[in-house]
């Protein structure tokens, strides 16, 4: 379809009646102009009103935030963990409780356990000491931990998960083979008498596993 094209008025009546629809138009915005100057005329003196209550309640928002982060980290500071604390949670619980000892220590960690978490379920990060990957296994006092564990982690700490450190962490124990061959590949691994210490005494975990500053590329670091 062409463009609309339009006509010129023709003869002076045309341009009489065009010239009148003009000055309507100009009117008609003329008073919605007017109408709305009124308007803002009539609701000025309430506009600093709403925008002071406006302002108020977002300082009370981050105010309020800010304390409950205060209180958060005050709570998670103090944070000890016993035991049979411990023994009682299930695996969803054992990882979060993981989690929030990791940020006692200074980590900024998140819980990341679940279908297809590919050995990981806490990832954490403090600048000294790069990422660390955590596998929880949760199990029955004097359960242990096989070999098996060490190699899924050994696996994906670095390809997946872009990890410095991995450690595989147990309320119960872990089988000699496990031990040494996580000692051998770098695999580090807490049994239930370190993770008392982690979380009953206050120690840090990169204390407790002797962790040090590393370079970019780490031990476990994908490949550039």
């Amino acid at each position: 379809m062409g463009r609309m094209r339009l006509r010129r008025p023709r003869g002076a009546g045309e341009s009489f009646s065009a010239a009148l629809v003009g000055l309507a138009v100009l009117v008609l915005l003329a008073r919605t102009a007017a109408a709305v100057v009124d308007a803002v005329i009539a609701v000025w003196p309430v506009l600093p009103a709403c925008a002071l209550v406006a302002g108020a309640v977002a300082v009370r928002r981050i105010r309020r935030a800010s304390s409950q982060r205060a209180r958060d980290r005050a709570r998670l500071a103090a944070l000890r963990l016993t035991l049979t604390q411990l023994d009682a949670l299930d695996d969803r619980r054992f990882e979060c409780a993981l989690r929030d000892l990791l940020i006692r220590d200074g980590w900024t960690a998140r819980r990341v356990g679940g279908g297809g978490d590919q050995a990981a379920d806490v990832i954490a990060y403090q600048g000294p000491f790069g990422r660390i990957v955590v596998q929880a296994k949760h199990t029955r006092v004097g359960g242990k931990v096989g070999s098996s564990v060490m190699y899924a982690v050994k696996g994906t700490a670095g390809p997946v998960h872009g990890a410095d450190h991995a450690v595989v962490v147990t309320n119960g124990g872990f089988t000699r083979d496990a031990r040494q061959w996580g000692d051998r590949h770098g695999v580090h691994w807490v049994d239930r008498e370190r993770l008392r210490r982690w979380a009953e005494t206050g120690a840090a975990l990169h204390d407790l596993l002797g962790l040090v500053a590393r370079p970019r590329t780490g031990r476990f670091r994908r490949a550039a």
